[in-house]
């Protein structure tokens, strides 16, 4: 990371007002209780710190995609019990995240006092980046703590513009985090480097699959983005998803692949279904060999036994996007094979981080967080930073 960039042990927070930028973009069920703290239980260090200085704090999210201002749905009141939980002190909540009211519940905090503001995104300003409601925003706190990673390639009011009204400015411990373990695949990694690529969409993949090409020695690619390779080549994929304006891509860069000595390593078998449901009538495929009215739904037996074994012999490992359908557990098999390969591998001394998304939501749910090496919150911001995209969110912070 720029070296130039200060982090929160740079600075004491005594008598000061920190406005800091979280990611509380946390789930809700349907009486709009949360159900999963992560994103909260990874913003404490931060938080704590700026208090055991004797500082206050002002906390400003965004949570949903809230269309036209306001909705109780979206609201960040809902988090507030969960909030004080978390943080074991009472947390104050402003109805807005500007305005007179805001200001005044942020003049009167005392040292070691929480706020929290409404969310941000009910003011389509935030989005916009707008510079007259990022100085608003800024007349709530005397520092301003980016610690949001995963906003931190939008260049949002309160991610990218507002870091201008403020002398200091600085990093939280999960940003910081976040950047050391990303340089980590990002530098001199330890080989043999692996990167294991998922999800649906190549689209979504191709600038962070061609970056890759030119770092790693084993690239996997599984998920549904795998099928494309498979017709690419001339086999039949039944129904199973289907990039066609992508197979002229996927040609080249297994010619890339080859050039470079990369080995590019592709499903061999996988689990097909008739229909898109977890009770659905299934059976087994080779690759390319997809029968009309069946879908390829995860990897096969065989294909996990290779990349287990390509991942056990790795150093390095960058882990980003699922093999399957893991959410049906039908469809879970191939993606907690990797997982459990990279757990084994990271226990025999590999570093391996995980590309947040639904990366980070599988190994969660498979129990392995604390088994690997980093789990990254930032899904879309990690792909750019690693994709050598200036992220917005960092370059504000540089002095």
């Amino acid at each position: 990371m720029n070296s130039r960039i200060k982090n929160v042990d740079n600075l004491s927070f005594e008598g000061k007002k920190a406005l800091v930028r979280v990611d509380f973009n946390v789930p809700l069920d349907n009486e709009l209780n949360v159900t999963d703290d992560t994103r909260i239980q990874a913003a404490l260090p931060t938080i704590n710190k700026i208090l055991t200085d004797g500082g206050s704090v002002v906390l400003m999210s965004h949570l949903g995609r809230p269309k036209s201002g306001p909705e109780d749905k979206f609201s960040l009141k809902n988090i507030v019990v969960a909030l004080e939980k978390a943080l074991g002190r009472p947390v104050k909540f402003a109805p807005d995240c500007i305005g007179r009211e805001a200001e005044m519940l942020a003049e009167g905090l005392k040292p070691g006092e929480v706020l929290l503001l409404e969310n941000l995104r009910f003011h389509k300003e935030e989005e916009k980046g707008d510079v007259d409601f990022a100085k608003k925003l800024s007349k709530l706190g005397d520092i301003y703590v980016n610690d949001a990673f995963g906003t931190a390639h939008r260049a949002h009011a309160s991610t990218a513009v507002i870091a201008q009204f403020f002398t200091d400015k600085v990093c939280g411990y999960l940003m910081l985090s976040e950047l050391k373990n990303a340089d980590k695949v990002l530098g001199n990694p330890e080989r043999p480097y692996t990167a294991i690529m998922g999800g649906a969409k190549i689209a979504d993949k191709i600038m962070i699959i061609e970056q890759l090409l030119y770092k790693v020695d084993n690239l996997i690619i599984g998920g549904g983005m795998s099928y494309t390779f498979a017709k690419a080549q001339g086999g039949t994929i039944g129904d199973s998803l289907l990039e066609a304006d992508k197979m002229d891509f996927v040609l080249e860069l297994m010619e890339t692949a080859k050039a470079k000595g990369v080995n590019l390593i592709l499903p061999v078998d996988t689990v097909i279904s008739k229909a898109f449901a977890n009770d659905a009538e299934q059976g087994m495929a080779d690759k390319g060999e997809i029968p009309d009215g069946w879908m390829g739904l995860d990897i096969g037996p065989k294909t996990r036994v290779i990349f287990s074994e390509v991942i056990a012999n790795s150093k390095t490992i960058l882990w980003n996007g699922p093999m399957g359908v893991f959410e049906m557990e039908s469809f879970d098999k191939g993606t907690k094979a990797v997982a459990e390969a990279v757990v084994a591998a990271t226990k025999a001394g590999a570093y391996s981080l995980i590309g947040g998304g639904d990366s980070a939501a599988a190994v969660n749910k498979f129990g392995f967080g604390e088994d690997v090496s980093f789990v990254s919150t930032g899904g879309g911001a990690l792909l750019e930073h690693m994709e050598g995209k200036v992220l917005p969110g960092v370059a504000a912070l540089e002095p």
